[in-house]
């Protein structure tokens, strides 16, 4: 009697873990895990990059598609209505029918869908742009006796040559009095720009290549900006300091400052005293030894 009772109350479990087996099962075919969402990659983009320089960054962080071609076809050109998505050299100054937009890539971090086309990256850049340079900037342009275009591209400039904040509007300052007094700027990252090269010393060919880029044979600013600047370069373009620089060096210490002057003769001991320090890191860079015990 005992056992037959035992037989029920076992059968009677099973049914009722087999009832919650089957609930758990219907449960989960009734609420299926959510499938992972879409990955987010980062793009960060330094200040100062050129587009051929943002290209490899756009495809090491695996964005589809050809950078270079995308910032190519975002060039606008015939009416104003063409697409938020593009940007028109022309509306800040450039000549006509200027075909590149370096210095309108706006530097800065972007957050995209992994395998995101090279073109929404680009829309993306050219909108950073417009809501960081805009109506101010140009006002500004307009007291220094400059293009909007032309501001942005002494900023190019600034952000390739002032290696610490310090000496941004110091020369931005030597730029301005350069442009004044019809002095070529000698600004040997324009030379680089045009060669493609950012490291190791210019020839003595390089630095007379014929190129308008070369501002130290050509008086004047570049065709257009050398790179692309971010916030703090252009500021210093539309607010440089109220000195009477005219040249600047290096310093021999190897530590980023640059060291300004008003007379050639003072930028010749300045100019001196680097390569001697050049010279004497066997023919590298100095290295700062600043901090150092």
């Amino acid at each position: 009697m005992r056992t037959a009772r035992l037989a029920v109350l076992i059968g009677i479990g099973g049914v009722l873990l087999a009832l919650m087996a089957g609930a758990v099962l219907l449960a989960t075919r009734s609420h299926p895990k959510a499938a992972p969402g879409p990955q987010i990659v980062t793009v960060v983009i330094p200040e100062g990059k050129t587009a051929a320089q943002i290209a490899q960054i756009a495809r090491s962080d695996g964005l589809t598609g050809n950078y270079l071609d995308a910032v190519n076809a975002a060039v606008a050109s015939g009416s104003r209505s063409a697409s938020q998505a593009r940007l028109r050299p022309s509306d800040y100054g450039a000549p006509a029918h200027t075909p590149s937009l370096e210095g309108f890539l706006f530097p800065a971090t972007y957050e995209l869908y992994a395998g995101a086309p090279v073109s929404r990256f680009v829309s993306e850049q050219l909108e950073a742009f417009r809501q960081n340079f805009g109506g101010a900037e140009a006002a500004r342009a307009k007291t220094l006796g400059v293009t909007s275009y032309q501001l942005l591209t002494i900023a190019s400039m600034i952000e390739r040559e002032a290696k610490l904040p310090g000496d941004r509007a110091l020369v931005s300052a030597v730029i301005y009095n350069r442009l004044r007094l019809h002095m070529p700027l000698g600004i040997d990252a324009t030379i680089r720009y045009a060669l493609h090269d950012y490291s190791g010393p210019l020839t003595e060919a390089q630095l007379k290549m014929s190129s308008p880029y070369n501002t130290r044979t050509h008086e004047g600013l570049p065709p257009t900006p050398i790179s692309n600047p971010g916030l703090a370069s252009i500021e210093a373009a539309a607010r440089p300091a109220n000195v009477k620089y005219l040249y600047y060096v290096a310093g021999a210490d190897g530590c980023g400052e640059l060291r300004f002057s008003t007379t050639y003769s003072q930028f010749e001991g300045d100019a001196a005293a680097y390569r001697a320090a050049v010279s004497r890191n066997g023919g590298r860079e100095p290295t700062c030894k600043r901090g150092r015990r």
